[in-house]
């Protein structure tokens, strides 16, 4: 850190202070890298062990700096300390001059060119299209690339640039992974292990341009590799172990120093010095520490001889030999300062849209393009994206809301002698006469059941339902139609007798609530219009013979309610709300898995411009998908509709984006698609039970009424619903709060997800 300058020193020791900070910059100008005192461990969750523990390591600029150490030493932790996607507990680092992902620094940015382990490709794209996205990431024109990549091709000895990234082998495809890290002459060139499955002739080609790339002073490069030995062309190599350094010096000064003829041998010895006065050493050790001759340590406190071991020797390496350190054997070289100038200190972007723009337009373009593209090169999959809710809307106005068929329901007339009472029972009510009015009565339960079925007795009838055959059995006594006209011309005169047998029973099998609200219904409605019909033809007035409450015509609604048209709207914005959360959801995550997530926000790429992106070109697949719900559910179904359907469309269309961004959630919460299922699936139930869809929220307990307001289909489900039943508009709060609660959602969730795209790195 840079002493702090008191206002009360005196005149020369704060002029002594000024040139000592002035020194220190410009010492960090000539360096690619410097990382001073690093401490990064993963806490005590991921892995108890230190990852990297006070690690000291300098890059010069316009070097080859080899990195190279056992798998599972932090290598690769290392790197994306230096690219700043993970941060030190403790320490400096300075990159390119500045720290990473500091305002103005570049790091991360296209002034660093980034080849990660895994190849981090979109297997989809040609080579073409993959060096074209990460060179307008980059800044750089179609010209400008394309120029790139005839010569990329060649150097890499690449097949044609319009092949599949898929169709290529591995070792084809982790070379167009170094391309894409080549392809914008990036200043600092940083490679994970980029000659694994590399033939030696092409590899030594590999080199070769490395080398001719810093030989101006303007590319550093700093290299992993598994070949340790191919190492000697660095102009230093840092060896690494258990998270610390064992030397960082030129390969031939390491070579003479430790008297060994290859660099594989130099790391064993420096190991085998760590490993020397342990009290539990491992045979191996043992064999190897009595056979090799090890020069003298010219600072014996850098090795803590007692330390439990943290760490093993790959087999890269040799033999698994158990390791542990505490300090390093370093030996820098002094590095001659450049003879130009040192460049003027990077300075942050002066405006206030410079200093807080969000998004750069390149990025977009290319991000946009590559969604796109995605899109597009997967015909199938697009076809059944824009069908699957199609085909949802479709089998919910099939199959929900209609009146069932084929119910049985059992007849039994005692009014008809036993030879009639299996045979249809027709008559046309034409006159007063009090004879088989129980047939009049099934003419019009007839009417809205067409499935009756007439039984011998009541014990018959009442078998069959009890076995599931009927869901109903109805029991006609003996006088009935003589009962009934005697009731009717008494009135309150008349007899207990006279009453019991004028009424109808009913014996209904109620497991099925929904089943035995439609036939309470038939059968009292048949009643009602028998009642009619017969004081008619008896000369009477309608109205003396109905029920004495009139029903008017509905405020809202139809006279005849249709359950289709009070689930329709949740419905519709639960199929577009689910949908796009496991549409989002697993983009993000398939990218985030390839590694090409990370590698684009290594590029540049800010959480916000990915998650607007997505946005971009998924809303206009939502679009296709909500014109296409939307006219089958109205236009080809007839679902109500008396508001006006700009609204309806627009809360479709913003409940769609809040599903969008709560996929981002989800795919920024979990690490794999399956977890990602399990949650969306999770929450899919709650919400719609909660939300009102099904049920009204009034029938729920009064706890979970305050809960299901708080979910973000609740609202709109209640707003959409008073627009197509009530014909309301945005003027009356039913159905403005459903707009204003979907516009938090998504703000909240765009939020949550920028937050743990920038904040979740490890």
């Amino acid at each position: 850190m840079e002493p702090e300058i008191s206002s009360e020193a005196p005149a020369e020791a704060r002029r002594r202070i000024l040139m000592t900070q002035k020194s220190t910059i410009a010492s960090r100008k000539r360096q690619a890298v410097c990382v001073r005192r690093a401490h990064k461990n993963y806490g005590p969750k991921k892995n108890p062990n230190v990852i990297l523990d006070g690690l000291n390591m300098t890059v010069p600029k316009g070097s080859i700096y080899g990195l190279l150490g056992a798998s599972g030493c932090g290598k690769t932790t290392l790197l994306s300390c230096i690219v700043g996607r993970r941060r030190l507990n403790s320490g400096e680092i300075w990159v390119l001059g500045g720290t990473p992902g500091s305002r103005g620094s570049g790091v991360p940015g296209p002034r660093i060119g980034y080849m990660p382990q895994e190849v981090a490709l979109f297997s989809e794209f040609t080579i073409r299209e993959t060096l074209i996205y990460f060179g307008w990431v980059s800044g750089m024109t179609t010209e400008q690339v394309n120029e790139k990549i005839d010569f990329l091709i060649k150097l890499l000895q690449l097949p044609s640039a319009s092949r599949n990234v898929k169709n290529l082998s591995g070792g084809q495809a982790r070379r167009v992974s170094l391309a894409a890290a080549l392809v914008h002459s990036p200043e600092l060139l940083i490679l994970d292990e980029p000659t694994v499955g590399v033939d030696p002739i092409l590899r030594q080609c590999i080199w070769d341009h490395l080398v001719d790339i810093t030989k101006e002073g303007k590319t550093t490069v700093i290299i992993t590799t598994h070949y340790i030995d191919e190492t000697r062309q660095a102009h230093l190599i840092g060896l690494m172990r258990g998270g610390r350094f064992l030397a960082e010096e030129s390969p031939n000064s390491l070579m003479e120093r430790y008297a060994a003829e290859s660099l594989e041998e130099v790391f064993l010895k420096l190991a085998v010095m760590q490993n020397k006065g342990k009290r539990r050493r491992s045979s191996i050790v043992q064999e190897i520490s009595e056979s090799i001759q090890v020069p003298a340590i010219t600072d014996p406190a850098a090795i803590d001889l007692e330390e439990a071991e943290i760490g093993e020797i790959s087999g890269e390496f040799g033999d698994n030999v158990s390791m542990s350190s505490k300090g390093r054997v370093v030996v820098t070289p002094e590095l001659v300062p450049p003879t130009e100038a040192v460049p003027p200190e990077e300075e942050p972007p002066g405006g206030c849209m410079d200093r807080y723009k969000p998004m750069q337009m390149n990025h977009m373009k290319a991000l946009v393009w590559k969604n796109l593209l995605a899109i597009l090169r997967n015909v199938g999959i697009m076809l059944f994206i824009i069908g699957l809710p199609v085909s949802q809307i479709v089998l919910f106005c099939v199959t929900i809301g209609h009146d069932p068929i084929g119910l049985n329901i059992a007849i039994v007339n005692y009014e008809l002698p036993p030879s009639e009472m299996l045979k249809p029972c027709k008559l046309n009510i034409t006159d007063c006469t009090s004879t088989l009015w129980s047939c009049k009565y099934l003419n019009f339960l007839d009417e809205r059941k067409g499935n009756l079925v007439p039984y011998l007795s009541r014990e018959e009838a009442m078998t069959a339902a009890r076995k599931g055959n009927t869901w109903a059995v109805v029991v006609f006594p003996h006088n009935f139609s003589r009962a009934l006209e005697s009731r009717l011309e008494l009135l309150r005169d008349a007899e207990e007798d006279v009453i019991d047998a004028s009424i109808v029973e009913v014996h209904m099998d109620v497991s099925n609530k929904q089943i035995e609200f439609l036939l309470l219904r038939d059968f009292t409605q048949s009643f009602s219009n028998f009642a009619k019909a017969l004081a008619v033809s008896c000369g009477y007035s309608e109205k003396a013979y109905d029920v004495p409450v009139r029903f008017n015509d509905p405020i809202y609604g139809e006279r005849v309610s249709d359950f289709t048209d009070f689930a329709g709207p949740g419905v519709i914005l639960t199929v577009i709300f689910f949908l796009a959360v496991a549409l989002t959801s697993v983009a993000m995550l398939i990218e985030r898995n390839e590694g090409v997530l990370e590698r684009s926000l290594v590029s540049g790429i800010t959480g916000t411009e990915i998650l607007f992106s997505h946005v971009i070109t998924q809303f206009i697949v939502m679009c296709v998908q909500t014109l296409l719900v939307l006219l089958f559910a109205f236009a080809v179904f007839g679902l109500t509709c008396r508001g006006d359907m700009f609204w309806v469309v627009v809360l479709t269309l913003i409940t769609g984006l809040c599903g969008m961004t709560f996929g981002f959630v989800v795919s920024c919460i979990c690490d794999t698609e399956r977890t990602a299922t399990f949650l969306a699936m999770g929450s899919f139930l709650p919400m719609i039970m909660l939300c009102g869809i099904i049920w009204p929220i009034e029938g729920m307990n009064h706890i979970l009424q305050y809960i299901s307001y708080l979910l973000p289909l609740t609202k709109s489900t209640e707003s959409l619903r008073s627009i197509l039943q009530r014909g309301w508009g945005m003027s009356v709060p039913d159905v403005y709060l459903g707009f204003v609660s979907t516009f938090i959602w998504i703000i909240i969730y765009l939020t949550t997800s920028i937050l743990l795209i920038k904040f979740k790195k490890g």
